[in-house]
């Protein structure tokens, strides 16, 4: 079957190719346009581990955005755009190797966490609440665990993290394997799947039901499109995709009791990677930590942005932070 997956898209990739020069003219302006969302828009400053990429949008206290799998500064930025337009300065780091940032030979979630604090160095800032979405969820935690008196306050969204009770992970289908092996390593073979194939990646690549997006109101169908179009580039990403694979394959128990920052944990029912077994756990480890679980909206909290956020920013005003 994954064969024959891999096959299909090969097919249809030389399909395309052969039908013109007018499919291959979409697919460069495609890629031009991404790569237009993020040339210009980010400074690089040295940690020790390696340079590290981030951009800043809004005024007022700072907030350190940290993405989740398949984005970088562009994504963090995005998903807190509501937080920026509130009155917040957004802080959206690139986590080791997507884009411009450095993948060093050992990207553990604590060395991320490490050079989130020369970032807050370099900027001038002592401390400040961290966000961290899905796989940025684990250096999120590792920064209020090694940094607490720079940790204001802690908001683990849809976390990747461990849970006693978490299930073995599911390999993948055959599809969701075909677009790992192939189509996350070639900006071409992504563009083409997004054209193909929407649901299928809304699916396997964002754990959410596309039957759930397709009966969204139109905004939040433009996001979610939104978000699987600004991975691309792809191959300026694809560094950071295997780094997080490693890390959330490998997750293991973390020091949540010693984490001293106002937490809270927030997940859904039918996020497809779990998430929710793990901010249930965080919220019952850490001290007074709050847990938010909503029945439905998937991985990318589908018909709940604004609901999300107006959350996040009740917290961080009650917390202080």
């Amino acid at each position: 079957m994954r064969r024959r997956t891999v096959l299909a898209l090969g097919l249809a990739g030389l399909g395309a190719l052969a039908g013109g020069g007018a499919v291959w003219r979409s697919f460069a302006a495609a890629l031009d346009a991404a790569r237009a969302r993020t040339v210009g828009r980010s400074t690089l400053v040295a940690t020790r581990f390696g340079a590290l990429e981030y951009a800043a949008e809004g005024d007022g206290p700072p907030v350190l955005m940290v993405h989740g799998t398949g984005g970088g500064f562009d994504q963090g930025l995005d998903f807190a755009r509501r937080l920026a337009a509130a009155g917040r300065r957004v802080i959206a780091p690139s986590r080791f190797g997507y884009l411009r940032s450095a993948a060093p030979a050992e990207p553990s979630a604590e060395r991320q966490a490490d050079a989130f604090a020369d970032l807050l160095d370099a900027l001038g800032i002592e401390r400040a609440p961290v966000i961290g979405g899905s796989a940025g969820a684990l250096s999120a935690l590792q920064f209020a665990i090694r940094h607490p008196s720079r940790c204001s306050a802690l908001v683990a969204m849809v976390p990747a993290a461990w849970a006693p009770t978490q299930a073995p992970p599911q390999p993948p289908g055959p599809f969701a394997q075909a677009i790992i092996d192939h189509a996350l390593q070639s900006d071409f073979l992504f563009w083409l799947g997004l054209q193909l194939g929407e649901d299928s990646m809304i699916g396997a690549l964002l754990a959410t039901d596309p039957a759930l997006v397709a009966r969204a109101a139109p905004e939040e169908r433009a996001r979610v499109r939104a978000i699987l179009e600004h991975i691309l580039p792809v191959s300026d990403r694809a560094a950071g995709f295997r780094i997080d694979a490693r890390l959330v394959a490998a997750a293991a128990p973390m020091a949540l009791e010693t984490i001293r920052a106002p937490t809270l944990a927030l997940s859904l029912a039918d996020d497809r990677f779990e998430t929710l077994v793990a901010a249930r756990h965080i919220a019952a480890t850490v001290p007074g930590a709050r847990l938010v679980a909503l029945p439905e909206g998937g991985h990318v909290w589908v018909g709940h942005d604004a609901e999300v956020f107006a959350e996040v920013s009740r917290f961080l005003a009650e917390a202080g932070a």
